[in-house]
């Protein structure tokens, strides 16, 4: 069966709730404004001649503010955001933008009402990078996300993204970002001490510095500061600037030489001991996602999977995030095993070319699709909004080829955690997207209408003719 079309107005609207087989009341009203929000599953039923049979139900999912809280009905099913009556009136169901948007939760954001904010403005989940903030920051915002989809009847999902094997800055000096001068002389070290030393970096793996030569090149966050070691003390390195730019909390460190990755220097497991207890602390928080970091092989995927299924009683998704080129190599296994997929754009970029990165984004969204797992296309979307309140033209263009792509999310990384422009940017991911989709439906439509009389039979050109209609009604 291939279901074409699916055409309704909000003032003809009449469907049955899964609660209590009455009609769908629009009069009750959430955060100002009457809301629907509904799912759709597909059964398989029994069997006819060889022929199977499906029932399409559509459910209800939010009913009201609180009592969305007693409402199952999207369990096991596909569901859209919550949506105003006015915009079902002038979009329809096919204008609704279909593109998920998930928002990293940083200082920037963390207030109930930012979240909100960013909840009205389309943000269907909610990421926690653990690689920031203490256990006890992290707890009260999954709980400010609870009491919004409790009391006020969102859908957001919240998402535990771990560490994983990675080098990264445990301080640099600065509660928030530095910029780095060229020329000026840090220290990076493996030592913890307490407080902060200025142009001193600790570091959270004591081998970080196995391997290294004077000379190596040491970049920051894939490109957004560079210094050259110019001294090997023991553990530690003393390295000048060479290209200024902003040093975030928690930036990832990676070594070159010769224009090459230094790959000894990174003995670290896919899950470390604090990934382990960041784990437990989302399956006790009830969390939704788990985003495995650095994934190079599926068994790891597995292991984790096995993992909850064994701590857990709900369902927690495993989404692997492709960042390495290890990962490239072994992707459909990795795909395989996961639950859904991150393309990670920008760790992967300092693994391999940058000029690789759009054929390897398509590459990775296709393989996905073909397997029936759902990606996230993250890092770098709208950098630019880090500091500024409008993005470039560049920007925006790569987020609609990621639409165009087929991807079924999109993310916000320090944009939304940091940046000061939270809410613009999410509402540039929400324009984007929803352009893009409605041109793809256009672009579809003129292709399938411009295959004229491809029926033999009188009863086929008029069944050609009713799909086509459908087709322009439905776009």
């Amino acid at each position: 069966m291939v279901l074409k079309s699916m055409v309704a107005s909000a003032s003809d609207l009449s469907l049955v709730s899964v609660a209590g087989n009455s009609p769908l009341d629009f009069k009750n009203r959430v955060f100002g404004g009457r809301l629907i929000s509904l799912g759709f599953r597909f059964n398989k039923g029994s069997k006819c001649k060889g022929n199977e049979r499906f029932n399409f139900e559509v459910r209800a999912a939010v009913e009201v503010g609180v009592e969305r809280s007693k409402s199952k009905a999207l369990e096991g099913g596909f569901g859209l955001d919550v949506v105003s009556e006015a915009e079902l009136t002038v979009k329809g169901f096919a204008g609704l933008r279909k593109t998920k948007l998930v928002c990293t939760v940083g200082p920037a954001c963390s207030s109930l009402e930012d979240l909100e904010n960013l909840a009205l403005g389309g943000m269907s989940v909610a990421r926690l990078n653990m690689c920031h903030g203490t256990r006890d920051w992290h707890r009260d915002v999954i709980g400010k996300i609870k009491k919004l989809n409790e009391e006020k009847g969102f859908c957001v999902s919240v998402m535990i993204d771990t560490e994983g094997s990675q080098i990264h800055v445990v301080d640099h000096g600065a509660p928030s970002s530095v910029k780095v001068e060229e020329g000026s002389n840090w220290v990076f070290t493996a030592e913890h001490f307490e407080g902060s030393r200025p142009f001193t970096v600790q570091t959270n793996y004591r081998g970080f510095s196995e391997g290294i030569e004077m000379g190596d090149e040491l970049v920051i966050d894939g490109g957004m500061a560079c210094f050259e070691v110019v001294e090997k003390t023991g553990n530690d390195l003393h390295c000048k600037c060479i290209d200024a730019g902003l040093f975030l909390p928690g930036a990832k460190l990676s070594f070159w030489r010769d224009g090459k990755l230094v790959r000894g220097n990174n003995k670290l497991p896919t899950l470390s001991t604090k990934d382990w207890a960041d784990i437990d602390f989302g399956i006790a928080e009830g969390v939704d996602f788990f985003a495995l970091s650095f994934v190079n092989h599926a068994d790891s995927v597995k292991d984790l999977k096995n993992y909850l299924s064994s701590k857990s009683t709900k369902s927690i998704k495993v989404l692997a995030k492709i960042e390495s080129s290890e990962s490239l190599h072994k992707l459909e296994e990795i795909v395989r095993a996961s639950d859904g997929i991150m393309v990670a754009r920008g760790d992967l970029g300092v693994e391999i070319p940058l000029e690789q990165i759009p054929t390897v984004q398509e590459d990775i969204i296709y393989v996905c699709r073909q397997l029936n797992k759902p990606v996230i296309v993250a890092s770098q979307l709208l950098e630019s909004m880090v500091e500024y309140p409008t993005p470039t033209r560049a920007e925006v263009a790569d987020v609609s080829e990621a639409v165009r792509q087929y991807a079924d999310a999109l993310m916000l990384s320090g944009e939304s955690a940091i940046g000061s422009y939270a809410q613009k940017a999410l509402a540039v991911l929400d324009m984007a997207s929803s352009r893009m989709e409605s041109w793809s439906r256009e672009e579809n439509r003129q292709s399938l209408v411009n295959y004229h009389q491809l029926g033999a039979s009188l009863p086929e050109c008029i069944t050609e003719q009713i799909c086509n209609c459908a087709v322009e009604m439905g776009t």
